[in-house]
């Protein structure tokens, strides 16, 4: 029985939130960091960079700087940048991004859920990170990119949103990616009661992306209950901010692996050891992308190969084992390639579907990878079977999009739910 809640969100006006709304703090380059914190005060990404402009910094993920954060937020405030709602409302979002369309719930999610596994997760967490954003979200208050988790597609719940969508939106933007955006306030109490009654029959939701998000705020959640013993349920600290979308909607692509060395071996070496574990074809074919589950394409040397795992290289009927990205890894980036962890060694790259196959042949053309790997995405229903044995998928396993916005709604953490 999920649960969800709307809340009094923090937004920008109608005639700014187009410059408010920035991506994700850690996919701007060096240069483009620097070119949008000195062109665009208006940009959220002011806020996590508070001493952009300082002689003297505090030091990167400490409470002294989450304070400058959290002090940067204030400024924003009292300059009206961010208003926030009259009234606890969910937001519905809409994106549409390369002949994709994208339509979900921005609410609270219940970190109750989360606990009690509802909320379930496919991603191995690290405590530290966990911890250190935890810390965040404590000193600086409030909460900008929300966890992307998925829900059964439900046709009660697209009805109520449908009448919402044939009108005005709240905001209608273009991002510079091309992506389009649009916002609407969902503040009727009876179209809120038919959305989270429907939620109430869900038993199973699915974290898409943002799992230490997800963590981090489960921790807040708990000790903050520790230090209020005497807690409703309607603190905000209760809940984290999430964009529920239908599992129809979601968009998982694949991650896709580059490794520098061949780790001393030739060509010709690499691909006899290859052959113990897989059957090897070379394509003609100047492009090669793979078509279903256990195809692997390699591109060396100019070429590119079909991998399919022999029978016996792996456990067919294991959730995780039987995963291609499972299968290039323990069958040949660690015994032959000598990459044990994912997270940690440097000489393996990751880059998501979204770059297609032709940008793999050029890193590898120009020499700045010794080979790649291309691989078939990872499916709804691996993703589900996956965490429903509670076990965790290899690091980079997905791409997914949408990819929000962040600084779109804020979740003020101290607020309380009416």
């Amino acid at each position: 029985m999920a649960k969800i809640a709307a809340f009094k969100a923090f937004r920008a006006k109608r005639n700014t939130v187009h410059l408010v709304a920035s991506r994700s703090f850690v996919s701007y380059s060096k240069a483009g960091l620097a070119h949008k914190l000195n062109t665009n005060p208006y940009s959220f990404i002011n806020i996590i960079n508070p001493q952009y402009s300082a002689t003297k910094r505090t030091k990167a993920n400490s409470p002294a700087r989450f304070k400058q954060v959290q002090k940067k937020f204030q400024e924003f405030l009292d300059r009206k940048v961010f208003i926030q709602d009259k009234k606890d409302s969910l937001y519905l979002y809409k994106q549409e991004f390369k002949g994709n369309t994208y339509i979900g719930l921005i609410a609270g999610a219940s970190i109750d859920d989360y606990q009690n596994g509802i909320i379930k997760k496919h991603e191995h967490t690290i405590l530290k990170r966990e911890t250190t954003f935890k810390k965040y979200l404590e000193i600086t208050d409030f909460n900008a990119e929300p966890i992307l988790i998925t829900y059964p597609n439900n046709k009660t719940i697209d009805q109520v949103l449908g009448k919402y969508l044939s009108v005005r939106p709240e905001y209608e933007f273009m991002s510079s990616n091309s992506a389009c955006h649009e916002f609407w306030i969902v503040e009727d109490s009876n179209d809120i009661g038919v959305i989270t009654r429907e939620f109430e029959g869900f038993d199973s939701l699915y974290i898409a992306d943002g799992h230490h998000r997800c963590a981090s705020s489960n921790l807040l959640g708990q000790d903050a209950r520790r230090k209020n013993p005497d807690f409703t349920g309607k603190e905000h600290f209760n809940y984290m901010l999430a964009f529920y979308i239908p599992e129809s909607r979601l968009n998982i692509m694949e991650f896709n692996r580059l490794v520098e060395d061949l780790n001393g071996l030739s060509d010709k070496e690499f691909i006899e050891q290859v052959e113990d574990y897989f059957d090897v074809k070379k394509i003609s074919s100047k492009h090669f992308k793979p078509r279903a589950y256990n195809e692997i394409g390699m591109y060396l040397g100019g070429s590119w190969y079909a991998l399919n795992a022999k029978i016996g290289t792996f456990d067919e009927n294991h959730p995780v084992e039987r995963l291609d990205v499972s299968i290039l890894s323990n069958n040949l980036l660690d015994p032959i390639l000598g990459i044990r962890d994912l997270r940690t060694d440097r000489r393996v790259q990751f880059m998501g579907g979204r770059h297609g196959e032709k940008e793999l042949m050029n890193v590898v053309d120009k020499g700045k990878m010794k080979v790649a790997f291309a691989l078939h995405p990872v499916t709804m229903e691996q993703l589900k079977t996956v965490a429903n044995n509670h076990l965790y998928m290899p690091p980079k396993s997905t791409y997914i999009e949408p990819k929000l916005r962040s600084g779109l709604t804020l979740f003020r953490i101290s607020d309380k739910l009416d």
